[in-house]
This record gives structure tokens, sequence and C-alpha cells, in this order.
């Protein structure tokens, strides 16, 4: 059970008691250390397995979790999500605690929430009615009941689709429905579960009795709900296995929140905490892009940050490349694809990522037109989306009707008679503030507004009837079936996956971050999910951004901010992530900004292109003029501060950080940070110590100058 693991692996496995809490960087194997300590504890005898419950997120995790533990001969041991394991118990237990058959569960609650808003005399559409029940859903899985909704979501900054007292009125009156109705709905399943355990101590005492050992996995992205239902599962016991990572905490919006994972070891002060931070996916070029990125983090999530240490051999540096415009975009990314395929990457082993669904359409079209068969991920095509069929529909009736359609009657162009049409199935000028299915109709229609500007704009004097006919070879085009295909997903839809080739598009500022993040924690989750989709790559990485949406459009968009001091040129941060920074290109008429010139040696004036030279600022045959004692001073205090904080020494400095300091000596905050590997949280949290003892001391005076 133990062989092949590596050390901080082999610790996880080891720790069979007691509260553990593992924090586990992307790409470091999570998976394997838990079922093999699991597997370890059951082939030792120390776990029996009916006395395990492991418990995750998704069936597809659950599934695989379960399968692993079979072969390993773990295969008693319960692989349940929150949701599965606490509908076994309420079936089981309810005759006991309340008597009769539980409740009809429902499969789908938007009837429900429709029939609510009726009662109410509240009009939802069918994208607004999706809206409004993804807010009760939020709301009960933070313990928030109707009354208090208004309140919480104002205090939460949260962006609700209708007037918060309209959805506190629908939701009292959904809970009265479900009531009436003898129903339940999914978040109940939790609610029920926690009450009854709360009221019958007899009933949780018997499931405390069978569940003895807790193993929960992806804990950054549990809700107060399931961490109350996993508290009284616990009891007074601890012994509770924890995994996360807060950098992969990006479905906050559904109640999730890292808060439990990063405040563990306040609520265990005796807990077995383990870092995995090899990583075993990616390239050690896409390692230091992912570490990068998350070096100018902000808030606690960015605090307990873990770098990742690539086990890989080295590959290719990720790619930047601008281009002009979005067509211009995704067919310069469409040609790479049709590269990589013919130089032998399986087309299954290449994703295509994107912020939103409705950016799916230039790249199904793209793909098409070159022949590269493609699939698409939590979402339906874009012909196939409910919107887009009505639109089509829509524009097909204006086309037959010509002249006779009084919408059309004030549209001297295409695009505008586009517009009045789809203006009738909600699209406006101006986008509807928030996320969710009403912004995401809005989108779709956006596209095919923009659709019918791009081909107006290449078919002088198209009609309507034309772009019909264009629409329906689009369609009939794509929805050719395909078994193997590049894969087409947002990057939510994209966690917990990986592939060999992975192309991030779209990454200008407004879409990555995304218009309606606004608050610095919103900013933030963005960070966190482009980091997601940097990591699924495990050795092709190509970011890219188009300066335009169309052809010949005025090239007013930047480049994502996430990217800034990452990219070659973009900044001051470029020293610091330099050393696989990767390789800046132009798309095709991609604008006249030039890239970063070349690091040169500080010692002889050569071009540097190694890591370790660019850190140093020269090359590393020319002379050094380190101060070896001041370097062997540091080295001792990097090694005091690594066993206090309980990590390796590297994590504080790598060598090459301490043999440039030693080389500069600065004597103030401002030379500190100067040298790559010394970001401003590094300098929050050593540069006092470092600066003193470059002054002679032993790391005890203050920081003299920020």
């Amino acid at each position: 059970m133990l062989d092949g693991l590596d050390p901080e692996q082999r610790e996880v496995a080891l720790a069979l008691t007691g509260p553990v809490c593992v924090l586990a960087g992307a790409g470091t194997g999570k998976t394997r250390a838990i079922t093999h300590r699991i597997a370890y504890g059951v082939r030792s005898g120390r776990l029996q397995p009916s006395s395990v419950l492991a418990v995750t997120f998704t069936n597809r995790a659950a599934g695989e979790m379960r399968g692993r533990l079979r072969q390993l001969g773990a295969g008693g041991v319960q692989a349940r999500t929150f949701h599965s394991a606490a509908l076994r118990q309420l079936q089981f237990f309810w005759p006991k605690a309340v008597g009769g058959d539980l409740p009809r569960l429902l499969e789908r609650k938007i009837q429900l929430v429709a029939d609510a808003a009726a009662r109410c005399r509240v009009r939802l559409d069918r994208n607004e009615l999706r809206d409004v029940t993804g807010e009760i859903e939020w709301a009960k899985v933070t313990q928030t009941v109707p009354a208090d909704y208004p309140a919480i979501v104002a205090k939460a900054h949260r962006d609700a689709p209708r007037d918060p007292a309209e959805i506190s009125q629908i939701y009292a009156m959904y809970e009265q429905l479900k009531r009436d109705r003898s129903v339940i709905d999914f978040e109940d399943v939790l609610l029920l579960t926690v009450g009854i355990l709360q009221d019958r101590h007899d009933i949780a005492d018997q499931i405390r009795s069978q569940y003895q050992h807790f193993v929960v996995d992806e804990y950054q992205d549990v809700s107060p709900l399931q961490q109350r239902l996993l508290d009284l599962w616990l009891g007074d016991r601890d012994n509770l296995c924890v995994v996360g990572d807060a950098s992969q905490t990006i479905y906050s919006f559904t109640g999730a929140t890292p808060d439990h994972l990063l405040n563990f070891r306040t609520r265990h002060p005796g807990a077995t905490v383990v870092k995995l931070v090899r990583d075993y996916r990616s390239t050690p070029q896409v390692v230091h892009l992912a570490n990068g990125l998350l070096s100018q983090a902000r808030g606690r999530a960015a605090e307990h940050r873990l770098e990742l240490i690539s086990q890989r051999d080295p590959g290719p540096d990720p790619v930047y490349t601008e281009y002009a415009d979005e067509p211009t975009e995704a067919e310069g990314t469409a040609r790479r694809i049709r590269d990589l395929v013919a130089a032998g990457v399986p087309a299954g082993e290449i994703a295509v990522l994107y912020r939103i669904n409705a950016q799916s359409e230039v790249y199904e079209q793209a793909l098409a037109d070159a022949g590269v068969p493609y699939q698409l991920r939590g979402a339906e095509r874009f012909f196939e989306r409910q919107e887009v069929r009505e639109a089509g529909i829509a524009l097909r009736g204006a086309a037959r009707a010509g002249g006779n359609d009084s919408l059309l009657d004030d549209a001297e162009d295409l695009p505008a008679q586009v517009r009045a049409v789809l203006s009738t199935k909600g699209w406006t000028s101006q986008p509807p503030s928030g996320s969710g299915a009403v912004r995401d109709r809005w989108e779709s229609l956006a596209a095919l507004v923009r659709l019918a500007e791009d081909f107006a704009r290449a078919r002088s004097g198209a009609t309507l009837s034309d772009l019909v006919a264009e629409l329906d070879e689009r369609a009939a085009a794509q929805h050719a079936p395909t078994v193997q295909g590049v894969t087409l997903a947002s990057l939510h839809s994209a966690k917990g996956l990986e592939w060999d080739a992975v192309f991030l598009v779209g990454l200008t500022e407004g879409m990555m971050p995304i218009t309606y993040a606004k608050t610095d924690e919103q900013i933030e989750e963005e960070r966190r999910l482009l980091y997601v989709g940097v990591t699924r790559a495990r050795l092709h990485l190509t970011l890219s951004w188009a300066l335009s949406r169309s052809p010949g459009g005025r090239a007013s968009r930047r480049p994502s901010r996430f990217l800034k001091g990452l990219r070659p040129g973009s900044g001051s941060l470029g020293t610091i992530a330099s050393g696989g920074a990767g390789s800046f290109e132009r798309g095709a008429a991609a604008g006249r900004r030039k890239p970063r010139g070349p690091v040169l040696c500080r010692v002889c004036g050569a071009t540097l292109t190694e890591a370790g030279a660019m850190k140093l600022m020269r090359c590393e045959d020319c002379p050094s003029d380190m101060d070896e004692a001041l370097y062997e001073r540091l080295r001792d205090w990097r090694a005091d501060q690594a066993r206090e904080l309980g990590q390796p020494a590297y994590c504080v400095f790598t060598d090459k950080t301490l043999m440039a300091i030693a080389e500069r000596v600065p004597a103030t905050g401002g030379e500190l940070s100067s040298i790559s590997g010394v970001g401003a949280r590094k300098l929050d949290r050593f540069g006092a110590e470092v600066l003193a003892i470059c002054a002679g001391g032993d790391g005890g005076t203050g920081l003299d100058d920020s």
C-alpha cells in the first residue's frame, strides 16, 4: 500500500488517527494519497471497511474513488457524495424519526418555483425562473431562511437576479407549496438529515457507531450546510481527514466556501497537516506559470497558496498569442490544434477553455472549417441552445415576411434587422447585470448579433435570407457526430479534468475577470478560475486574446490583468516570473505593440535564456560577487524559518533567490523587492529579517524602507 508513494503521500497514508488536513495542489496525486491511506488502514487491520465514509462532490469523483478502493482491496468502504450519503440515511431513519414514508423527492424544482412565482403574482420568463431557482438553492445551502434573504444578500454583495424582496416572497411560497404537496427537494435531503440528527440523539448515536472515520475530498467546496452535517456525523470525535486546495475555490456562487479548510487548524489545533506540492501532471514550464499567477493573488486563500514543484521533464514554454480580432483568434487556435493533431497529439487530449459558454460558437465554427472534430462539455452546442433555436425561427419568419414585417420598418441594414428581431427574444443593447441564465441567454443572442455584423461586413448587400441560409449551413456543419474530438468547455466545467494540450482563449479585461466581478473577493475568484485552467495542461499551454471583437474593429481591448508580469513585455513583474515565462507570439494583423526586449547579463551583456540565469541577472559561468558569509547566514535563517513553518526550505526562498540576495546585498525594502523571487507577500513576511541579516545582524531589526 505504501510502495510508489512520495514522502508526503506516504505521510498522509500513515496518518490514520486524529484530525488530518491534506493541502493538495493541482496534479499532486491527492486521490492516490487518500485512497492508499484508506486501503492501508483496512489492509493493516486498523480500519474496518464498513466504518469508513468517504465523501466528495460529484458522482464521477465518488465512482472513481470506489473503483480505486476496490483495486486496492478496500471495496467495503462507502464512497459517496454528501447528498447520496444523506439520502440513504434519511430513507432508513425517516419511518423511525417521523413516521410513514419519506416524501417524494423532486427531480426538478423549477416547475414548483414557477407555481410559487405565479401565486405571488410575479412574472418570470424561463431564464429568470432558472436564476431564481438557483438563488433558492444558494439560500438553502447557506442556511438562509426566506425572511432573512434580502439582508443576507446585501451583506454578501450578491447580485440577485430579481428584487431580493420578490425572491424572498417566492422562496417562502415555494417552501409552503412543498409542504402542501408533500415533496422535498435536493437541499432538503441535507436539511432534514441535519434536523433528525440534531433532534434524535439515539439516531445520531447509531450513525456514529456505524461510521467512525471520515474522509472529505475537495473540502474547499464545502457549504455551511454540508459542514453542519459533517459536524453531526462526527459528534465529539476527531477521526476526520480533509483534503483540499483553497486556490481552487471557484464555486462560491453556489455557497461553497474555503473558510472551513482555512480554519481547520484553528478548530483542530492538534491536527496533522500535510502539504502535497509535487506536481505529477504538468511540466515545469506550466507549473511555473501557475505559481506566478497565484503569487500576485490577495486575500485569505492567497495566504495559504501552495508553491507547486513539477516532477516532470521540461517541456515547451507556454505560448502567449495576441490576435487582431476574435475570428482570427479562433482560426489561429484551430490551425494550432490541427498542427498538434498532425504531430500525433490525439484530438481527445486537446481542450479549448473559455470563460462563458457563449464564446464557444466561434471556436465550433473554426474547428469545423479546419476539419477538426470537437465535443462540447457542460453545455449544448451553440446552435442547439433553446434561445438560439428560437432566434433562428424568428429570423426565418422575418426573412419570409420580407418587407411586410413591421419589426423591420426602421431597420436600415442587415445588423439592424437582426437586432430588431432579436429584441423580441430578450436581446438588449446593454447586457443584464450579474450572471446566471438570463445573462447566458443574452450572451447567446449577442453572439448572433455579432455574427450578423461580421456577415454583413464580409458580404456587402447580404439580406436576412442570406444570413438565415448561413446559419443553417453552420448548424449543419457542426451537428456532425463526433466520437474522438477536441474538448470545448468553460473553465468551470473543466475542473477535475486534464489534457495534454490546453488553449485558454479570450483572455481580455471584461472576460477574465468577467465584467460583473466587482468586489476584490470576486476578482480573486476569477484569478483562481484562470489558475484552474492553467493547471489542466500537462504539456502544451497556449494563452490568447484578441484586441477587437470583429475584423477591422478598433483595437481597444486589453489583455487580462492576471497576465501582467507573466507574459513577456507585460511590466515590472516580468523578471519575477521569468524562467519558463513563455514566448510571446502575434497572430495575424494583431497590432503594433512589441514584446519586451531580451534580458541581458549584468556582467558580460549576453542575452539570458535560462531561468536561473535570469534570476541572478548574469550568466551562470560569469564571475560572482556573492558574499559567501552572508549566503551561509541566509541559508541558516531559511532553515529555521522552514522548520517553524513546517514547510520545505524552498517555500521560504529558493537557493537562486538567496544567491541573488547575497550578490546584491539590498539595503532597503525597495532594493530587496526588485530581486526576482521576492514578491510582495514574501517582502511583507520576511523582508525585515532578511534586511537585518544583510546589514550584519541576526534578523531581528525592522524594515527601514518600504
